[in-house]
């Protein structure tokens, strides 16, 4: 009997994927088989701010496949969460064990939650005990600051029916930078019981192949920075084309209007055009003359005139520059 495939998702990225983004990307290129929301806190209270509430709507994650992610370590908090979630519609919600950013790792979440895995161990258990029709995955990174700490957690997730373990192979220390440790993965993969999923320097449709080779029967591949870069890179990765020309500026240009209306404000939505073209840029060549023209621009005015000059001067490229890698 043939392997199965793993099945290709979106990443959760602050300020990128959300509900604006996941709709006009799987308009243009092809839903991905999966689309993690970035993540929601929990309240105190056990109820979802308006905020929330937009980004995880059904209606407004209507025809694709949404994971939300939650960011706590109180168990009480992703337990009314899930919950809710789980009465909304939501097959399965996400536990976020990796983000690194110092706001969230000094409150013991994200990755900072690695830092104490007695106290991980006494969530989970919380958790499994008490949250059922919906299921359970976790995204997390394979430790601290040692790489031989992913032992221990391996061990810990093993415990628990996770129903997909997502790895990161880098450490909180880490941040970004470097390259994806997977060798931490590889050693310890063969023993894991449940489902994994791998996460980290997948830029180009070979990638994926590679790591699918490293990893036998690996369970999904989630694509994060390198689909902003490539948003056709899901779709080259199933064997399809690569994105052309007129999709790209055609996609940008509906991303720019739906976050105008999402926002209620163009100014807002220029900014976020920003972020998303910091990475868009890695899919063409030449681009250097026209950067700084296109990140201080002040007016739509401006900032389309840039990007008028990246489709007339730089050659669109098949698969994306590695062009956000950070060395150690």
């Amino acid at each position: 009997m043939a392997a199965s495939k793993p099945f290709f998702s979106a990443a959760p990225m602050e300020g990128l994927t959300g509900f604006v983004w996941r709709a006009a990307h799987s308009r243009f290129f092809g839903s991905a088989d999966a689309y993690y929301t970035p993540f929601v806190t929990p309240t105190l209270e056990p109820r979802f701010t308006e905020r929330q509430l937009r980004e995880l709507a059904p209606e407004v994650n209507a025809g694709r496949h949404v994971i939300p992610q939650l960011l706590t370590r109180r168990p009480a908090d992703f337990v009314w969460a899930a919950r809710a979630l789980r009465d909304m519609g939501y097959r399965e919600v996400n536990l976020n064990l990796g983000c690194p950013a110092g706001t969230v790792v000094a409150k013991g979440k994200g990755a900072g939650f690695l830092r104490t895995p007695s106290e991980l161990a006494d969530f989970l258990r919380i958790v499994f005990d008490e949250v059922q029709g919906i299921d359970v995955s976790v995204k997390t990174r394979i430790g601290w600051s040692e790489e031989s700490e992913f032992e221990d957690l391996a061990d810990l997730y093993a415990h628990f029916p996770i129903c997909r373990l997502i790895v990161h192979p880098r450490l909180k220390t880490d941040q970004y930078k470097g390259d994806a440790r997977r060798h931490v993965l590889e050693r310890l993969y063969p023993d894991l019981p449940m489902p994994v999923g791998y996460n980290g320097d997948i830029v180009t449709a070979f990638d994926a192949e590679q790591v699918q080779r490293q990893f036998p029967g690996l369970a999904e591949i989630m694509i994060g920075r390198a689909l902003m870069a490539d948003p056709a890179l899901i779709r080259k990765a199933r064997g399809g084309m690569p994105a052309g020309a007129e999709e790209i500026f055609g996609f940008s240009d509906a991303l720019f209007e739906s976050y105008a209306s999402a926002f209620g404000s163009r100014k807002n939505a220029l900014m976020r055009m920003k972020e998303y073209w910091f990475f868009q840029l890695c899919l063409f060549d030449r681009t250097e003359p026209f950067e700084k023209a296109m990140f201080k621009a002040r007016s739509e005015a401006d900032f389309f005139g840039a990007l008028a000059a990246v489709r007339e001067n730089c050659p669109l490229r098949s698969e994306a520059r590695y062009g956000w890698r950070k060395p150690l």
